[in-house]
């Protein structure tokens, strides 16, 4: 089964998920979409120094909008801070530093935001970890590096600012996911990916996004005054992508997307106004809902289990909550 996912998947990431992918796609968006007015609307966007978040920034701040910079590497952060400033001649845009793998860090982060009264009308949850070596890579907090990241570091920063979310007009959460999480079911049996007998950081990468699939679903449930979204940027050329998967990089970079086209949905679902119309808690790809599941591939999981994972995470935050 594993190998028919990948081979239905390839060929479907060959056909959507590439430039031309994009292209084919892009001729039926609607360009009054992004002719939105949002100079009173504030964006802050995790992984925001480079690849898709970054053009993210970029094409919001050239639209007025207020734009928050989280970033793990100050010195990068700076250097992004200051170009988006000078190319989008918007000097509302403001940098915070944050690893998105330390619990505590981000619940003072969250808190430090709420107390400074500043508005917050879209969350776009980018940032990301796909580990290159062949075993786990550990935090201080003794928490896979994957995990941290891309699942536990998300539901914290997430759950923390609902309630400065929660204060205003439309407001919307985006988590950057992947297609890559089509080849994978929900498993909570090994949520940490301590029981893989040779740590293959890309299926633990497909894990964590297929737990933000699931994540995005229940936090719309959860919190209906706040629409949530989740969105695959197709293969773009990026950054994190070429150090991280290098032989695919080398394979695929003629016809890899540019970072501007990965991060056009993610722009889309932050400024549209016509997103507001649209059922909260959906898997977007190239401005347009889609199935978060192949076909016959078998990787639905009970409403059961997408309740038990968003408890797993509740409990674990609790033990970092500052």
């Amino acid at each position: 089964m594993s190998l028919f996912r990948n081979v239905v998947w390839f060929a479907k990431g060959l056909k959507e998920y590439t430039r031309g992918g994009y292209e084919s796609a892009s001729k039926h968006f609607k360009p009054e979409d992004m002719k939105a007015d949002i100079s009173q609307r504030s964006f802050m966007i995790t992984g925001a120094n480079s690849g898709i978040g970054k053009s993210a920034a970029l094409a919001i701040a050239k639209q007025g909008g207020i734009v928050h910079l989280v970033c793990r590497n100050k010195q990068r952060g700076e250097a992004a801070l200051d170009e988006i400033k000078q190319a989008s001649g918007n000097e509302n845009i403001h940098l915070h530093e944050l690893d998105m793998s330390k619990p505590r860090d981000i619940y003072s982060f969250a808190q430090a935001f709420e107390k400074s009264g500043q508005p917050l009308h879209v969350l776009i949850n980018n940032a990301g970890v796909l580990v290159a070596e062949k075993e786990r890579q550990m935090t201080s907090d003794e928490l896979e590096l994957t995990f941290a990241t891309n699942t536990l570091g998300t539901h914290i920063l997430t759950t923390a600012l609902v309630p400065v979310l929660s204060k205003y007009d439309d407001p919307r959460v985006i988590i950057v996911t992947s297609g890559g999480m089509l080849v994978q079911k929900l498993d909570l049996k090994d949520i940490q990916f301590e029981g893989m007998r040779t740590f293959d950081g890309t299926m633990a990468y497909a894990q964590t996004k297929r737990q933000q699939v699931v994540m995005t679903e229940q936090y719309a449930k959860r919190w209906p005054n706040i629409h949530f979204s989740c969105m695959h940027p197709g293969w773009a050329d990026t950054p994190g992508v070429q150090s991280s998967i290098p032989d695919f990089y080398a394979k695929m970079k003629d016809r890899l997307r540019t970072s501007e086209q990965g991060a056009d949905t993610m722009v889309w679902l932050a400024v549209a106004p016509s997103v507001k119309n649209e059922p909260s808690g959906l898997f977007y790809q190239d401005r347009k809902a889609v199935s978060a599941h192949l076909p016959l591939a078998w990787t639905k999981s009970s409403a059961q289990e997408h309740e038990k994972l968003i408890q797993i995470l509740d409990d674990m935050s609790q033990r970092f909550r500052v």
